[in-house]
C-alpha cells in the first residue's frame, strides 16, 4: 500500500487526518500480518477465541496436532476434535481449561488432558490457556498454547516398566543366590568359598550383560566368550566358541549362564582344560522353529568315565537348564565330556 507523507503543519487538515489513518491501519495490518506468520512459524499449537469462546485464529500447527482443520467462528473453545481429561474419561469442551479461562477471566496452569484426532489416536498435552483484555481490562477473548508431552508419557511409561523389571530382576537374582548357596557343597570352609564365589561370578557377570541391555537379555556368545576368556584369548587358543547371535531373556541368560561356568570349573579341574593338550569346543545353533541347541565338547584331556555318583556341578547344571525350559544331556565318553542343552 502505497501512504504519502504528511508534515506536521497539515496534520490538522482533513485529507490529512485521513492519511495519517490510512497509515495508522496499514501499519496495523502488516504488524498482525507479521505476528500471524510468526506464529505460524512456531512448533506448538497456538490458537485464539473470541469472549464467547469461538475460535478467532489458529497456526498450522494446531493443525497437526488435533488432526483437522477447524472453522473459524464456528468451533469453540479447543481446536481438538475430542478432549479426555488426564484419566482417560471425556471432557467436554465446555469444561475444557480453555472454558475455564473464559469464564472464569483467568490464566489455568498445571491442567493435563489429552486430545483425541479424528482417527482415533491421541495425544496427551498441557494447555496454556490465558485471557485477553483490552484497555480497560474488559475480557475480549484468550489465547492458548497446547503443549504435546507424548515424548514425556512414554518417557514415564519406561521409566515405570524398567523400575517393575529392576525390583522382579533383583528379587529373582536373591532366589538364584539362594538355591546356589543351599547347592554348593565342599569339605572345607576355604572351598567352599572358592566354589560359590565363582558361581556368584557367574551369576554377577550375566547381571551385567542385562542391565547392560535395559533388562532385556544378554548374547549366548558373549556369556560364553565371557567365561572361557583365559582359554579363547591366550596364545594357544584352548577353548573355540561359534554359533550365530542368540539373545537371551533375563532368566535364560542366568540359567545358562550358571550352567556354562560349571562346565567351565569342571573342564579346568577335571576335564579337558585341566591339561594343556586339552581343548574346549563350543558350538550352538538356531533350528527354523527357532529352538536352540547347544554342544560343550571336550577333547585331547584327562581319559573320562561316567562319575558313579551324581555331583553337585551336574545337578547345578540340570537345575539350571530346566529353569529355562530345556533338556540336558551329560555324555561321559573316554576322550571327554560331551554336554547337549536344547530348547524348543
Amino acid at each position: 500500500m502505497s501512504v504519502e507523507r504528511v508534515s506536521s503543519k497539515d496534520v490538522g487538515r482533513p485529507e490529512a487526518r485521513v492519511t495519517v489513518l490510512k497509515r495508522a491501519l496499514a501499519d496495523f495490518q502488516a504488524r498482525e500480518l507479521r505476528y500471524r506468520e510468526l506464529l505460524d512459524a512456531l512448533p506448538a499449537a497456538i490458537y485464539t477465541t473470541d469472549a464467547a469462546g469461538r475460535i478467532t485464529f489458529y497456526n498450522e500447527a494446531c493443525v497437526e496436532f488435533s488432526g483437522r482443520r477447524p472453522t473459524l467462528g464456528v468451533d469453540a473453545w479447543c481446536v481438538s476434535w475430542k478432549l479426555l481429561r488426564a484419566d482417560g474419561t471425556p471432557l467436554p469442551h465446555d469444561e475444557c481449561p480453555m472454558a475455564v479461562t473464559l469464564r472464569e477471566n483467568r490464566a489455568v496452569r498445571g491442567e493435563e488432558a489429552i486430545a483425541e484426532r479424528p482417527d482415533g489416536t491421541r495425544i496427551p498435552f498441557i494447555p496454556y490457556p490465558t485471557p485477553l483484555q483490552d484497555e480497560t481490562g474488559a475480557l475480549i477473548g484468550a489465547v492458548n498454547m497446547l503443549v504435546d508431552i507424548s515424548h514425556r508419557k512414554e518417557a514415564e511409561e519406561r521409566l515405570k516398566l524398567l523400575s517393575h523389571e529392576v525390583n522382579h530382576r533383583a528379587n529373582n537374582l536373591l532366589a538364584v543366590v539362594q538355591a546356589t548357596v543351599r547347592l554348593t557343597r565342599a569339605e572345607t570352609v576355604a572351598e567352599f568359598k572358592t566354589i560359590l564365589e565363582g558361581r556368584l561370578h557367574a551369576i554377577g557377570r550375566a547381571h551385567n550383560l542385562i542391565a547392560q541391555s535395559r533388562w532385556e537379555g544378554a548374547d549366548l556368545h558373549r556369556l560364553v566368550t565371557e567365561e572361557l576368556a583365559p582359554y579363547v584369548g591366550a596364545r594357544t587358543p584352548r577353548a573355540w566358541v561359534s554359533g550365530p547371535n542368540v539373545p537371551l531373556n533375563p532368566d535364560c541368560a542366568q540359567s545358562m549362564a550358571l550352567a556354562i561356568h560349571e562346565l567351565a570349573t569342571n573342564a579346568a579341574k577335571h576335564g579337558a582344560l585341566s591339561i594343556p593338550e586339552g581343548l574346549v569346543h563350543v558350538h550352538w545353533r538356531r533350528d527354523a522353529d527357532g529352538g536352540l541347541h547347544f554342544r560343550w565338547t571336550e577333547s585331547g584331556g584327562p581319559p573320562t568315565a561316567p562319575p558313579t555318583r551324581r555331583g553337585v556341578g551336574a545337578l547345578v547344571i540340570e537345575r539350571a537348564v530346566r529353569q529355562l525350559g530345556g533338556e540336558v544331556t551329560l555324555d561321559w565318553r573316554p576322550e571327554g565330556l560331551v554336554c547337549d542343552i536344547s530348547k524348543a
